[in-house]
């Protein structure tokens, strides 16, 4: 697999090695942080994607997503987002498309987010079984906190994901949002220690370690969880999504507005 670095300016940045035969490059296009962790991130779970890619950034690092492209005559591109909400619905194929205008015979096929889907949930088991938490324990109250938007349709997918997980077994699984929602994870976590949970414990529905993360232990822990898990980060179920998604996306891509 071979993707693009983070750059400091702009430019264009080529494929290591160019292309493999046959395969269409990926352009997997993550939310960005000034947390250099967070990059980091995201080069070790495209580094175990077995195609070529190149990443881009919304915010905060380069390159860009029109830099990205640079030199391709077709891409899948996807985004690095675990919900559905304004950078994927606006964000991304508004800088699609002024790519395009510059750029008409790119053939760019558009991909959906990485969530919802199940096996996010296997990710979250795993990262909570690393921690010493048995999947599905009767005994443990999760907390599901993922980033919060002000799109009120990708928090309602987030709640809904914590009542499909609900059902593995858990004491319960409440869903919470670090920023745009409420209960934040603090509040959350109070609220199942009120109620008389045995264990409550925090995972993170979050792509890569940064402010959001930070914040998310430092509060949960001061209200009372017993641990938090890590990020999702570059788990073997997220190469599988990415995967799924890059084959979707050529059979039937998502419709860009505009």
């Amino acid at each position: 697999m071979r993707h693009s670095p983070v750059i400091p300016s702009g430019g264009p940045v080529p494929l290591a090695g160019g292309t493999a035969p046959g395969r269409v490059p990926l352009v997997a296009v993550a939310h960005g942080s000034r947390d250099p962790r967070a990059a980091a991130t995201v080069a070790a779970l495209l580094d175990r994607v077995p195609l070529d890619v190149r990443v881009a950034y919304l915010d905060h690092c380069a390159p860009t997503l029109g830099q990205a492209l640079t030199g391709l005559r077709e891409a899948v591109v996807l985004p690095l987002l675990l919900t559905e909400a304004y950078h994927s619905r606006v964000d991304l194929p508004a800088a699609l498309n002024e790519v395009r205008a510059r750029e008409p015979r790119l053939r760019v096929r558009y991909g959906h987010t990485l969530g919802p889907h199940p096996l996010l949930l296997t990710a979250l088991e795993r990262r909570l079984g690393e921690a010493g938490v048995p999947a599905g324990d009767p005994d443990t109250a999760v907390v599901l906190v993922s980033a919060g938007s002000s799109d009120a349709r990708a928090n309602a997918v987030v709640a809904e994901t914590a009542r499909a997980w609900r059902r593995s077994g858990w004491w319960t699984v409440t869903p919470a949002y670090a920023s745009a929602a409420s209960p934040t994870p603090a509040e959350a976590v109070a609220s199942l220690v009120r109620a008389g949970a045995p264990r409550v414990v925090v995972a993170p529905y979050l792509l890569a370690p940064g402010y959001f993360a930070d914040k998310v232990r430092r509060d949960t822990l001061a209200a009372g969880a017993s641990l938090v898990a890590d990020v999702l980060g570059a788990s073997p179920e997220l190469v599988d999504v990415l995967l799924e998604r890059y084959e979707a996306a050529q059979r039937q891509p998502v419709t860009l507005a505009g």
